[in-house]
């Protein structure tokens, strides 16, 4: 197995009351779960998931570069 690597993970509060989970990182890589244990259990196979899926994205997240978020008012 390959050494393993860190991936963020943006959290946030669905209307509904989920917590919805996306790794930037890996394009379309996201879950959402009722609890905060349940979300990074899933988190951790959805990333699983989008790796095995391609090796493009696995590139990608190999060279991708987090710098930050911010919260644009428009």
């Amino acid at each position: 197995m390959a050494g393993k690597r860190e991936f963020y993970v943006i959290i946030e509060e669905g209307e509904d009351g989920y917590l919805i989970a996306e790794v930037p990182q890996l394009k379309g890589c996201y879950t959402q779960a009722k609890s905060l244990d349940e979300l990074m259990k899933r988190v951790k196979e959805a990333i699983q998931l989008c790796l095995e899926d391609e090796e493009v994205r696995a590139e990608h997240a190999e060279n991708a570069r987090f710098i930050g978020i911010q919260k644009v008012t428009v």
